[in-house]
């Protein structure tokens, strides 16, 4: 459980300092400020009715005050405290409780709405204010009654914290949605709020020093609180509208890199992962965004559909039916920002490809339970000019039936009904479009493409040693003698004259097949290549020794299923001379370039 607290823990703060969460920070820095009207310099300040007390019949009232020492201000601590409890429990209970009452599935929303713009007329108007604080008016504590509307603050905008989507809150989501909530995702789930709220406590307690510390926020507070007041309620109406979705689709993703590597670790996909049996298993011998198609077993059904959208007369769609066409399956949610960024890519390949055998599917696996609503979900697709089929997944039924784990995610189907390549989050654009045209290639060689789309956000591929199979019909750049054996034991060896760039050569015994080549005694192989870094597929039992320009830099354990190795890592791109030896018996897939 250690470890899991600690995975929640991480993926909390990095969630927390993601372009998905902008909307609530400018509220979250001004409820950091002052509550209540600063006290006037009298010098001192009368005792409340409170500290006026009777002995003997005669009134006693405390010393009076001393002005300018108002109570601390708790409000920051009120505010991220309300926001982690409510977006905690909603959404792991949310759900259940929506259900059980037989409300409608955005109730949350609204109610996260309402509360914003009642604390923004709070901070407008005093009366107001006074009557949300009321509740906590019994409360003994001191000064925590005057911190109720903050508290109610944080309520309000935990119901409507919607942060980018990674494999620990889609753990903690498909876990409440299911009502499978054991000892585990309670841990997960504190875990990861507690992560969350610390940056966001770092920016409340900035906001409130920036209001004790700057002469306006004291001479000015009034207007101030008012200017606050109106951006809640501006803001409520922006979110009501999805009026702040434009500015959060373009920023870049800064936290992506970071939240796979902490949430998509090895050791992360085994604690968070809700599939321990055999089902599908055949999806693990597949790695994601590999650049290269595999098979990775039969495409899964679309299970537990609830509706589908853009299908005519709403019929549902069966893979079966779609033999002989290529089918790409977009796991997204209409909310989650990252999806939203995705979008634009998916829509170019359905409009250039459709025509020539691609069937694009995006599967509607909602994150929340507002976007369980077939009504919501129909009319943020238009907005967002989804064309394309939509299959509502409120269950998660497919979900776990292609063992997912992140918004958005992409799966390949070839036309006979394979999974052959997938790919999670953003980005790899133009390495799966590629793919989607090896596939429509492969499904009807006699096919005109257009050219490609051009669907990029990197220019990694320029100048890059290309992806290179270890197959005897499919290997690309071969030198050496003798020419390739197939299926049978064979000594290699290199040629005379060197291996050049995007060249590579045999050294030893090998045995070359279709899908890998299998090392035999004094197994050697040379490749010069020209990138970033060098990657290989490996599988077996044994080592990988790698040379780079005739220096040894590593040693490879290998062990088990067809896995990606790193073999090099470089900070920029070079021209570089690979040698690799092999232990008998691994075998060797296919080389990628980064």
């Amino acid at each position: 459980m250690i470890t899991l607290v600690l995975i929640g823990l991480l993926g909390g703060l990095i969630t927390a300092v993601s372009p998905c969460i902008l909307p609530v920070l400018p509220v979250v820095f001004l409820a950091g400020g002052p509550g209540a009207e600063p006290p006037k310099p009298n010098g001192s300040l009368p005792p409340k009715p409170s500290e006026v007390r009777e002995a003997g019949g005669v009134r006693i009232a405390a010393p009076p005050r001393e002005a300018g020492r108002p109570p601390r201000n708790r409000r920051p601590y009120a505010v991220v405290a309300g926001l982690v409890l409510s977006f905690s429990f909603f959404t792991l209970l949310g759900v259940t409780i929506i259900s059980a009452l037989g409300l409608p599935q955005d109730i949350l929303r609204y109610i996260g709405l309402s509360l914003l713009v009642l604390i923004g007329l709070g901070l407008i108007f005093p009366a107001v204010e006074r009557l949300l604080e009321r509740p906590f008016a019994r409360i003994p504590q001191r000064q925590v009654n005057k911190e109720g509307s903050a508290f109610l603050l944080g309520l309000g905008l935990g119901l409507l914290y919607v942060p980018c989507a990674g494999p620990v809150l889609a753990a903690i989501t498909v876990a409440g949605a299911r009502g499978e909530i054991n000892a585990d995702i309670v841990a997960l789930t504190v875990s990861f709020a507690a992560g969350t709220a610390i940056p966001l406590l770092a920016f409340a307690l900035a906001g409130r020093r920036v209001a004790e510390r700057v002469a306006a926020f004291r001479t000015r507070a009034r207007k101030l609180r008012i200017a606050a007041g109106l951006l809640m309620i501006v803001l409520a109406f922006a979110l009501a509208f999805d009026a702040t979705t434009a500015l959060q689709k373009a920023l870049p993703d800064y936290t992506s890199a970071a939240q796979k590597k902490v949430e998509d670790s090895d050791t992360a996909r085994q604690k968070l992962s809700g599939l321990y049996d055999d089902s599908n298993k055949d999806l693990s011998r597949c790695e994601d965004g590999v650049n290269e198609l595999r098979s990775c077993g039969a495409a899964p059904q679309l299970a537990g559909i609830t509706k589908w959208l853009n299908t005519p007369g709403g019929q549902p769609i069966d893979l079966a039916s779609l033999r002989g066409r290529v089918v790409l399956i977009d796991f997204w949610t209409y909310s989650c920002i990252n999806c939203q960024r995705s979008l634009p890519h998916v829509q170019a390949w359905d409009r250039a490809y459709r025509d020539k055998g691609l069937t694009v599917i995006g599967v509607h696996s909602p994150e929340f339970a507002f976007e369980k609503d077939a009504g919501n979900v129909a009319d943020q697709a238009r907005k967002l000019g989804v064309t394309y089929p939509v299959a509502l997944d409120n269950d998660l039924d497919t979900w776990d039936n292609y063992r997912n784990r992140f918004w958005p995610a992409k799966y390949l189907i070839d036309a006979q009904g394979t999974v052959r390549y997938f790919t999670f989050g953003e980005g790899r654009y133009a390495q799966t479009e590629n793919l989607i045209r090896d596939l429509l290639t492969q499904a009807d060689p006699a096919v005109r493409l257009p050219s490609a789309t051009g669907q990029n956000n990197d220019n990694l591929t320029v100048g890059r040693t290309p992806e290179t199979y270890l197959s005897t019909s499919r290997i690309r750049g071969y030198t050496g003698t003798p020419e390739l054996a197939k299926d049978r034991a064979t000594i290699y060896a290199y040629p005379a004259g060197g291996v050049r760039l995007n060249q590579l050569a045999l050294a030893g015994t090998w045995t070359t097949a279709y899908e890998e080549f299998t090392a035999g005694p004094d197994a050697r192989l040379a490749f010069t290549y020209q990138a970033k870094n060098a990657n290989l597929v490996l599988a077996g039992e044994g080592t990988v020794t790698v040379l780079v320009d005739g220096k040894e830099t590593t040693t490879l354990a290998v062990h088990g299923a067809p896995t990606l190795y790193r073999l090099t890592d470089d900070d920029t791109a070079r021209e570089a001379r690979l040698e690799l030896r092999f232990t008998p018996g691994l075998q060797a897939f296919a080389f990628t370039f980064g």
